[in-house]
């Protein structure tokens, strides 16, 4: 699953355990496995890079930014679209993974997932900017309202070497806090986006 309009990923044998067999000894086998997909497959990071021509592309990220973060999970009311810097007051998300739920990642693989989803404010991707967030998540299909074209979220976040993340799910499960979360793409020079395996750490 990706996002609409992208093309799905396409996963083969580059080499099967059948074929593999003329290059090696009686009973010994290797499959290679080869993928053709998007970076915006699945539940994928964004870098700066994938907004701003001279922002840090996947290689450039430091690990900590990515690994082993504070988690802070906020929960947006039911049927809210824009989620605006209100739901963040009086939480400190200085240094910290900040975490949307809003319930959307429900509609995964149906088409209601790509019509109606919640997103960010402008005023909320400020509000995290200056409160010293160090990484965004959210489980809908963009965090930002994807009838604006100029991505205000994105390019507010991401100009402030703030990763994001979206397409994520089971926000439902973590706490409000205390839990460290993971979200750590291949480092791939000239990439802007690829999907993760996104986790968190209850302690």
């Amino acid at each position: 699953m990706t996002y609409p309009g992208l093309p799905v990923p396409h996963m083969c044998d580059f080499l099967s355990r059948e074929a593999s067999r003329q290059h090696y000894s009686p009973g010994t086998e290797f499959q290679i496995g080869l993928i053709t997909m998007a970076g915006n497959t699945g539940t994928y990071l964004d870098s700066p890079f994938h907004r701003h021509a001279d922002g840090k592309d996947l290689s450039e990220l430091p690990l900590e930014w990515l690994a082993d973060v504070p988690g802070v999970c906020v929960r947006a009311p039911a049927g809210q679209r824009g989620i605006g810097p209100e739901h963040f007051t009086g939480l400190d998300v200085r240094g910290c993974a900040v975490l949307v739920e809003t319930g959307w990642s429900q509609h995964f693989g149906k088409p209601e997932y790509g019509v109606g989803h919640p997103f960010l404010t402008k005023a909320a991707a400020v509000f995290l900017r200056e409160a010293g967030a160090r990484l965004v998540g959210i489980d809908s299909l963009n965090i930002d309202d994807t009838d604006d074209g100029s991505r205000p979220v994105h390019t507010t976040l991401l100009g402030a070497d703030i990763p994001v993340v979206e397409h994520m799910c089971g926000l439902d499960g973590l706490p409000e806090n205390g839990f460290r979360f993971f979200a750590v793409p291949v480092k791939v020079k000239g990439f802007g986006t690829f999907p993760v395996r996104a986790f968190a750490v209850c302690r």
